[in-house]
Protein backbone atom coordinates (compact mmCIF):
# COMPACT_ATOMS: atom_id res chain seq x y z
CA UNK A 1 0.00 0.00 0.00
CA UNK A 2 1.27 3.61 -1.07
CA UNK A 3 1.59 6.03 1.49
CA UNK A 4 -1.04 8.22 -0.47
CA UNK A 5 -3.30 5.32 0.07
CA UNK A 6 -2.57 4.61 3.70
CA UNK A 7 -3.70 8.49 4.42
CA UNK A 8 -6.38 8.74 2.33
CA UNK A 9 -7.88 4.97 4.49
CA UNK A 10 -6.92 7.18 7.61
CA UNK A 11 -9.27 9.88 6.89
CA UNK A 12 -12.05 7.45 5.18
CA UNK A 13 -11.72 5.98 9.36
CA UNK A 14 -12.02 9.76 10.85
CA UNK A 15 -15.24 10.35 8.28
CA UNK A 16 -16.92 7.08 9.61
CA UNK A 17 -17.07 8.11 13.11
CA UNK A 18 -17.92 11.48 11.92
CA UNK A 19 -14.23 13.93 13.10
CA UNK A 20 -15.33 16.32 10.09
CA UNK A 21 -12.97 18.79 11.07
CA UNK A 22 -10.07 16.55 10.98
CA UNK A 23 -11.50 15.62 7.78
CA UNK A 24 -11.87 18.61 6.36
CA UNK A 25 -8.29 19.25 6.86
CA UNK A 26 -6.93 16.63 5.11
CA UNK A 27 -9.23 17.25 2.09
CA UNK A 28 -8.08 20.64 1.75
CA UNK A 29 -4.25 18.75 1.98
CA UNK A 30 -5.31 16.52 -0.66
CA UNK A 31 -6.55 19.30 -2.50
CA UNK A 32 -3.36 21.21 -2.44
CA UNK A 33 -1.72 18.37 -3.76
CA UNK A 34 -3.30 18.01 -6.74
CA UNK A 35 -2.16 21.00 -8.34
CA UNK A 36 -5.16 21.55 -9.72
CA UNK A 37 -7.80 24.93 -10.03
CA UNK A 38 -10.15 22.78 -10.56
CA UNK A 39 -10.07 21.15 -7.35
CA UNK A 40 -9.25 24.37 -5.58
CA UNK A 41 -12.84 25.54 -7.55
CA UNK A 42 -14.59 22.50 -5.75
CA UNK A 43 -13.03 22.16 -2.69
CA UNK A 44 -13.33 26.05 -2.14
CA UNK A 45 -16.94 25.71 -3.08
CA UNK A 46 -17.37 23.00 -0.32
CA UNK A 47 -15.64 25.60 2.05
CA UNK A 48 -18.46 28.72 1.38
CA UNK A 49 -21.13 25.86 1.61
CA UNK A 50 -19.96 24.89 5.12
CA UNK A 51 -20.10 28.42 6.14
CA UNK A 52 -23.57 28.51 5.95
CA UNK A 53 -24.52 24.86 6.92
CA UNK A 54 -21.82 23.50 9.29
CA UNK A 55 -24.60 21.86 11.31
CA UNK A 56 -26.03 19.96 8.44
CA UNK A 57 -24.10 16.80 9.16
CA UNK A 58 -25.64 14.40 6.83
CA UNK A 59 -25.38 16.34 3.44
CA UNK A 60 -21.73 17.17 5.13
CA UNK A 61 -20.82 13.95 5.28
CA UNK A 62 -21.97 13.71 1.75
CA UNK A 63 -20.10 15.96 0.06
CA UNK A 64 -17.18 15.36 2.00
CA UNK A 65 -17.62 11.41 0.51
CA UNK A 66 -17.84 12.64 -3.18
CA UNK A 67 -15.10 15.04 -2.69
CA UNK A 68 -13.15 12.66 -1.45
CA UNK A 69 -14.18 9.95 -4.14
CA UNK A 70 -12.86 12.49 -6.67
CA UNK A 71 -9.55 13.33 -4.45
CA UNK A 72 -8.61 9.70 -4.94
CA UNK A 73 -9.28 8.78 -8.51
CA UNK A 74 -7.05 12.05 -9.13
CA UNK A 75 -3.87 11.49 -7.15
CA UNK A 76 -3.97 7.88 -7.01
CA UNK A 77 -2.51 8.61 -10.81
CA UNK A 78 0.08 10.83 -9.33
CA UNK A 79 3.81 10.35 -8.96
CA UNK A 80 4.61 9.91 -5.30
CA UNK A 81 8.03 12.24 -4.37
CA UNK A 82 10.40 9.77 -2.52
CA UNK A 83 12.01 11.01 0.19
CA UNK A 84 15.37 13.03 -0.23
CA UNK A 85 17.84 14.68 2.05
CA UNK A 86 17.71 18.59 1.54
CA UNK A 87 20.21 19.35 4.00
CA UNK A 88 23.55 18.12 5.08
CA UNK A 89 25.18 19.62 8.65
CA UNK A 90 28.83 18.43 8.67
CA UNK A 91 30.92 19.49 12.03
CA UNK A 92 28.95 22.77 12.19
CA UNK A 93 30.36 25.06 14.94
CA UNK A 94 29.38 29.14 15.52
CA UNK A 95 31.64 30.59 18.58
CA UNK A 96 31.23 33.70 20.38
CA UNK A 97 32.89 35.00 23.09
CA UNK A 98 31.31 33.20 25.74
CA UNK A 99 29.40 30.51 23.70
CA UNK A 100 30.28 27.71 21.49
CA UNK A 101 27.21 25.81 19.32
CA UNK A 102 28.90 22.34 17.91
CA UNK A 103 30.27 20.34 16.13
CA UNK A 104 26.83 19.15 14.90
CA UNK A 105 25.66 16.92 12.39
CA UNK A 106 22.58 16.55 10.70
CA UNK A 107 20.67 14.70 7.68
CA UNK A 108 17.62 16.56 6.85
CA UNK A 109 15.14 14.88 4.54
CA UNK A 110 11.95 15.59 3.16
CA UNK A 111 9.15 14.75 4.81
CA UNK A 112 10.94 14.33 8.11
CA UNK A 113 10.26 16.58 12.03
CA UNK A 114 13.32 17.14 13.47
CA UNK A 115 12.47 17.95 16.78
CA UNK A 116 15.19 20.60 18.36
CA UNK A 117 15.20 20.81 22.26
CA UNK A 118 17.02 22.34 25.79
CA UNK A 119 17.07 24.42 28.28
CA UNK A 120 17.18 28.35 27.03
CA UNK A 121 20.58 29.78 26.19
CA UNK A 122 21.65 26.15 24.90
CA UNK A 123 21.99 26.92 21.05
CA UNK A 124 18.79 26.35 19.44
CA UNK A 125 17.94 29.63 17.40
CA UNK A 126 21.42 29.80 16.57
CA UNK A 127 21.30 26.71 14.92
CA UNK A 128 18.17 27.40 13.06
CA UNK A 129 19.75 30.37 12.11
CA UNK A 130 22.70 29.32 10.71
CA UNK A 131 20.83 26.41 8.64
CA UNK A 132 19.23 28.92 7.13
CA UNK A 133 21.71 31.44 6.16
CA UNK A 134 21.12 33.87 8.87
CA UNK A 135 24.58 33.19 10.47
CA UNK A 136 27.33 32.14 8.82
CA UNK A 137 29.75 29.16 10.38
CA UNK A 138 32.93 29.52 12.49
CA UNK A 139 33.98 26.34 10.63
CA UNK A 140 31.99 23.39 9.45
CA UNK A 141 29.90 23.16 6.50
CA UNK A 142 26.32 23.11 5.82
CA UNK A 143 24.99 21.63 2.16
CA UNK A 144 21.99 22.29 0.61
CA UNK A 145 21.16 19.41 -1.91
CA UNK A 146 18.70 21.18 -4.18
CA UNK A 147 19.01 23.75 -6.93
CA UNK A 148 18.69 27.55 -6.21
CA UNK A 149 20.08 30.74 -8.24
CA UNK A 150 20.82 32.76 -5.58
CA UNK A 151 20.78 33.47 -1.80
CA UNK A 152 17.49 34.93 -2.58
CA UNK A 153 16.31 31.75 -4.18
CA UNK A 154 17.73 30.08 -1.29
CA UNK A 155 16.07 32.00 1.54
CA UNK A 156 12.62 31.14 -0.20
CA UNK A 157 13.12 27.49 -0.35
CA UNK A 158 14.74 27.77 3.31
CA UNK A 159 12.27 29.03 5.64
CA UNK A 160 12.48 30.24 9.11
CA UNK A 161 9.93 31.94 11.34
CA UNK A 162 11.51 33.12 14.64
CA UNK A 163 9.56 33.22 17.93
CA UNK A 164 8.53 36.89 17.70
CA UNK A 165 7.23 37.83 14.53
CA UNK A 166 7.78 41.46 12.88
CA UNK A 167 4.42 43.80 12.77
CA UNK A 168 2.44 43.84 9.31
CA UNK A 169 -0.21 46.34 8.41
CA UNK A 170 -3.32 45.59 6.47
CA UNK A 171 -5.64 42.63 7.06
CA UNK A 172 -4.27 39.06 6.94
CA UNK A 173 -5.71 38.27 3.57
CA UNK A 174 -4.86 40.93 2.08
CA UNK A 175 -1.09 39.87 3.32
CA UNK A 176 -1.37 36.88 1.96
CA UNK A 177 -2.72 37.58 -1.29
CA UNK A 178 0.11 39.75 -1.72
CA UNK A 179 2.89 37.10 -0.79
CA UNK A 180 1.05 34.43 -3.14
CA UNK A 181 0.92 37.24 -6.21
CA UNK A 182 4.76 37.48 -5.08
CA UNK A 183 5.71 33.76 -5.53
CA UNK A 184 4.42 32.75 -8.65
CA UNK A 185 0.59 32.08 -8.45
CA UNK A 186 -1.19 32.56 -11.12
CA UNK A 187 -3.97 35.46 -10.98
CA UNK A 188 -7.07 32.81 -11.14
CA UNK A 189 -5.71 30.71 -8.43
CA UNK A 190 -4.33 33.24 -6.05
CA UNK A 191 -7.32 33.35 -3.79
CA UNK A 192 -8.24 29.79 -4.21
CA UNK A 193 -4.94 29.02 -2.66
CA UNK A 194 -4.93 31.40 0.31
CA UNK A 195 -8.80 30.69 0.96
CA UNK A 196 -7.45 26.94 1.06
CA UNK A 197 -4.67 27.50 3.16
CA UNK A 198 -5.66 29.82 5.77
CA UNK A 199 -8.68 27.37 6.22
CA UNK A 200 -6.30 24.59 7.13
CA UNK A 201 -4.64 26.75 9.29
CA UNK A 202 -7.86 27.52 11.38
CA UNK A 203 -7.41 31.48 10.36
CA UNK A 204 -10.88 31.09 8.04
CA UNK A 205 -13.00 34.05 10.29
CA UNK A 206 -9.72 35.69 11.23
CA UNK A 207 -9.52 36.66 7.55
CA UNK A 208 -9.88 39.96 8.14
CA UNK A 209 -8.03 40.78 11.21
CA UNK A 210 -5.27 42.77 11.35
CA UNK A 211 -1.60 42.04 13.85
CA UNK A 212 -3.23 44.08 17.00
CA UNK A 213 -6.64 41.65 16.51
CA UNK A 214 -4.61 38.13 16.59
CA UNK A 215 -3.29 36.26 19.64
CA UNK A 216 0.01 35.36 19.54
CA UNK A 217 -0.42 31.94 18.83
CA UNK A 218 -3.04 33.08 15.81
CA UNK A 219 0.22 35.42 14.37
CA UNK A 220 2.27 32.28 14.55
CA UNK A 221 -0.09 30.60 12.15
CA UNK A 222 -0.20 33.73 9.84
CA UNK A 223 3.71 33.56 9.15
CA UNK A 224 3.01 29.66 8.64
CA UNK A 225 0.75 30.27 5.79
CA UNK A 226 2.55 33.04 4.68
CA UNK A 227 5.43 30.86 4.19
CA UNK A 228 3.66 27.93 3.12
CA UNK A 229 2.83 29.88 0.18
CA UNK A 230 6.39 30.52 -0.66
CA UNK A 231 6.29 26.66 -1.65
CA UNK A 232 9.18 26.27 0.77
CA UNK A 233 11.96 22.97 0.90
CA UNK A 234 12.37 23.28 4.51
CA UNK A 235 10.66 24.93 7.32
CA UNK A 236 12.85 26.44 10.22
CA UNK A 237 9.99 26.84 13.37
CA UNK A 238 11.60 28.91 16.79
CA UNK A 239 8.85 27.94 19.64
CA UNK A 240 6.10 27.41 17.38
CA UNK A 241 4.28 26.38 20.66
CA UNK A 242 5.34 28.69 23.39
CA UNK A 243 2.18 30.66 23.34
CA UNK A 244 -0.37 27.76 22.90
CA UNK A 245 -2.30 25.35 25.32
CA UNK A 246 -1.67 21.81 25.55
CA UNK A 247 -4.69 21.50 23.35
CA UNK A 248 -3.60 24.06 20.84
CA UNK A 249 -0.05 22.34 20.82
CA UNK A 250 -1.43 18.74 19.79
CA UNK A 251 -3.46 20.89 16.81
CA UNK A 252 -0.51 22.67 15.86
CA UNK A 253 1.78 19.40 15.76
CA UNK A 254 -0.75 17.24 14.10
CA UNK A 255 -0.85 20.15 11.03
CA UNK A 256 2.91 20.33 11.18
CA UNK A 257 3.10 15.86 10.55
CA UNK A 258 0.46 16.07 7.87
CA UNK A 259 2.17 18.96 6.13
CA UNK A 260 5.85 17.67 6.25
CA UNK A 261 4.58 14.20 4.85
CA UNK A 262 2.25 15.30 1.87
CA UNK A 263 3.36 12.28 -0.31
CA UNK A 264 3.19 14.96 -3.48
CA UNK A 265 4.42 17.95 -1.81
CA UNK A 266 6.51 16.55 0.75
CA UNK A 267 9.43 19.34 2.93
CA UNK A 268 10.91 19.29 6.21
CA UNK A 269 10.58 20.45 9.26
CA UNK A 270 13.10 21.35 12.17
CA UNK A 271 11.10 22.79 15.41
CA UNK A 272 12.54 24.00 18.54
CA UNK A 273 9.90 23.60 21.58
CA UNK A 274 10.72 23.42 25.50
CA UNK A 275 7.56 21.11 25.18
CA UNK A 276 9.75 17.85 25.45
CA UNK A 277 6.76 14.89 25.54
CA UNK A 278 4.66 16.60 22.54
CA UNK A 279 7.74 17.01 20.07
CA UNK A 280 9.38 13.50 20.82
CA UNK A 281 5.85 11.66 19.88
CA UNK A 282 5.38 14.17 16.57
CA UNK A 283 9.69 14.12 15.34
CA UNK A 284 11.40 11.04 13.32
CA UNK A 285 14.31 12.97 14.83
CA UNK A 286 15.08 14.34 18.39
CA UNK A 287 18.04 16.64 18.96
CA UNK A 288 18.94 17.93 22.19
CA UNK A 289 21.24 20.64 22.84
CA UNK A 290 23.50 21.28 26.17
CA UNK A 291 25.70 24.08 26.64
CA UNK A 292 26.05 24.06 22.64
CA UNK A 293 26.88 20.18 22.63
CA UNK A 294 24.42 17.38 20.26
CA UNK A 295 22.86 14.78 21.88
CA UNK A 296 20.68 12.46 19.68
CA UNK A 297 17.45 10.63 21.23
CA UNK A 298 18.82 7.41 20.96
CA UNK A 299 22.59 8.75 21.97
CA UNK A 300 24.73 6.25 24.02
CA UNK A 301 28.26 7.31 24.28
CA UNK A 302 30.83 4.94 24.50
CA UNK A 303 31.17 5.27 28.49
CA UNK A 304 27.91 5.39 29.33
CA UNK A 305 26.17 2.18 30.61
CA UNK A 306 22.45 1.83 29.26
CA UNK A 307 19.76 2.53 31.27
CA UNK A 308 15.76 2.05 32.32
CA UNK A 309 15.07 5.24 33.66
CA UNK A 310 11.27 6.11 35.07
CA UNK A 311 10.15 9.30 36.11
CA UNK A 312 7.04 9.09 38.75
CA UNK A 313 5.10 10.78 41.68
CA UNK A 314 5.12 9.25 44.91
CA UNK A 315 4.00 10.69 48.50
CA UNK A 316 6.51 7.94 50.01
CA UNK A 317 9.95 8.64 51.42
CA UNK A 318 12.93 8.56 49.16
CA UNK A 319 14.14 5.42 52.49
CA UNK A 320 10.79 3.30 51.86
CA UNK A 321 10.82 3.47 48.36
CA UNK A 322 14.56 2.44 48.04
CA UNK A 323 13.44 -0.70 50.16
CA UNK A 324 10.39 -1.15 48.09
CA UNK A 325 12.85 -1.34 44.93
CA UNK A 326 15.94 -3.35 46.37
CA UNK A 327 14.96 -6.18 44.11
CA UNK A 328 14.82 -4.92 40.85
CA UNK A 329 18.30 -3.48 41.51
CA UNK A 330 18.11 0.09 41.71
CA UNK A 331 20.94 1.82 40.95
CA UNK A 332 19.64 5.27 41.64
CA UNK A 333 16.52 6.96 43.25
CA UNK A 334 16.67 11.21 43.47
CA UNK A 335 14.12 14.62 43.70
CA UNK A 336 13.88 16.12 40.73
CA UNK A 337 11.51 19.31 41.02
CA UNK A 338 8.28 17.55 41.78
CA UNK A 339 9.42 14.21 40.44
CA UNK A 340 11.17 11.48 41.36
CA UNK A 341 13.72 9.58 39.11
CA UNK A 342 14.47 6.40 39.42
CA UNK A 343 17.11 4.29 37.27
CA UNK A 344 17.31 0.61 36.86
CA UNK A 345 20.18 -1.73 34.95
CA UNK A 346 18.68 -1.93 31.13
CA UNK A 347 17.18 -6.00 31.96
CA UNK A 348 14.41 -3.84 33.79
CA UNK A 349 10.98 -3.17 32.01
CA UNK A 350 8.30 -1.30 32.83
CA UNK A 351 6.15 -4.35 33.51
CA UNK A 352 8.87 -5.32 36.40
CA UNK A 353 8.10 -1.72 37.73
CA UNK A 354 4.62 -1.92 37.79
CA UNK A 355 4.37 -5.59 39.14
CA UNK A 356 6.81 -4.04 41.56
CA UNK A 357 4.24 -0.96 42.96
CA UNK A 358 1.86 -3.50 43.06
CA UNK A 359 3.43 -6.06 45.29
CA UNK A 360 5.05 -3.73 47.44
CA UNK A 361 1.95 -1.05 47.84
CA UNK A 362 3.82 1.73 46.06
CA UNK A 363 1.64 4.83 45.74
CA UNK A 364 2.43 6.22 42.24
CA UNK A 365 0.00 9.12 41.17
CA UNK A 366 2.08 9.76 37.58
CA UNK A 367 4.53 7.61 35.74
CA UNK A 368 6.70 7.35 32.72
CA UNK A 369 9.16 5.57 30.86
CA UNK A 370 12.01 8.30 29.94
CA UNK A 371 14.78 5.82 29.19
CA UNK A 372 14.49 6.81 25.19
CA UNK A 373 13.51 10.39 26.03
CA UNK A 374 15.32 13.76 25.90
CA UNK A 375 13.82 14.47 29.28
CA UNK A 376 17.27 12.17 30.90
CA UNK A 377 19.22 14.54 29.44
CA UNK A 378 17.84 17.28 32.01
CA UNK A 379 18.25 14.88 34.87
CA UNK A 380 21.57 13.63 34.81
Amino acid sequence: MTEFEKQFQLVEELLHFNDFNKVVKRVIDFTLDTESISFYEKTTAFLNWLDANETNESEKKEKLTHLLKELHAFLSNKVAIEAQNVITVDNLTKSYNSFQLGAINLTIKTGEIIGLVGENGNGKTTLLRSICGELHPTSGKINYNFDYDDTFDLRTKLVYIPQRTETWRGSMYQNLEFTASCYGYVPEENNLVVDLIITRLGLRKFRNHGWNNLSSGYKMRFELARMLLRKPKILLIDEPLANLDILAQQTILDDFRNIANSPFRPIAIILSSQQLYEVEKTSNQVVFLKNGAQKNLNFTSENEEKHFVIEFESTQSLSDLKVAFDSLQLVSLEQNGGTLIAVFPDHITINDFMKTIINQNVTVSYMRNISNSTRRFFVN
